[in-house]
């Protein structure tokens, strides 16, 4: 089983990243249940605005792409900014949009049968709004989200310190970072034992 983890910070690598930090609690739990994962910091690469697999010259986007026709689980990872997911996340969720018109040999929208969920990181609150967000754009998309398949940590209201700062109510948000990938491992077992059928797809209504 493969998964795959896009982080959607603004802060190119080698900078630090705060919803990375968190995200990788998801990866190590979903590496220990024996997926093979791998995390993309989706700013490093060359990811034109635009709805469309491919959108020319350089875009790397295909390429990321083809990952994630090939896993069967998908965690977006975003920070909160001014209460909202951020602009690569948006764009993540704006260049998806081509795969609900993508088909798979059996003429499912090619999602179908696959699993998401979310991390956020912030250090005001909106977690909850950006989870909302994300998941709400991939469940148009054909994935599956199962409950609570998420984690997040915010320091509250107003700004303040940033996950990699302080250790304030990290216990938590690591706790419910295994749970989330242990979730979303347990229902894509479930769905590649019980998919969902071609029959249930019903493309003109």
């Amino acid at each position: 089983m493969k998964a795959v983890i896009l982080n959607c910070t603004l802060k190119p690598s080698p900078h630090p990243s705060n919803t990375e930090a968190l995200a990788e609690h998801v990866l190590t739990e979903l590496t220990a249940q024996g997926v093979q994962c791998e995390l993309i910091r989706v700013v490093d690469h060359a990811i034109p605005t635009g709805v469309a697999t491919y959108e020319g010259g350089g875009d790397e986007w295909s390429r990321i792409h083809k990952k994630l026709l090939e896993a069967e689980i998908l965690v977006i990872a975003s920070p909160t900014w001014l209460g909202h997911p951020s602009s690569i996340a948006q764009k993540v969720l704006e260049r998806m949009d081509a795969m609900i018109s993508e088909k798979t040999e059996s003429g499912l929208p090619v999602a179908f049968n696959k699993v998401a969920g979310v991390v956020c990181t912030g250090n005001e609150d909106g977690a909850h709004h950006v989870i909302s967000e994300i998941a709400g754009g991939l469940i148009d998309i054909g994935y599956t989200i199962p409950g609570q398949a998420w984690t997040y940590w915010n320091k509250g209201p107003g700004p303040g310190k940033s996950f990699l700062e302080t250790d304030y109510r990290h216990g938590w948000s690591i706790t419910t970072a295994k749970t989330a990938a242990s979730v979303l491992v347990a229902v894509a077992i479930a769905l590649k034992a019980a998919p969902i059928p071609k029959e249930a797809y019903h493309a003109d209504a």
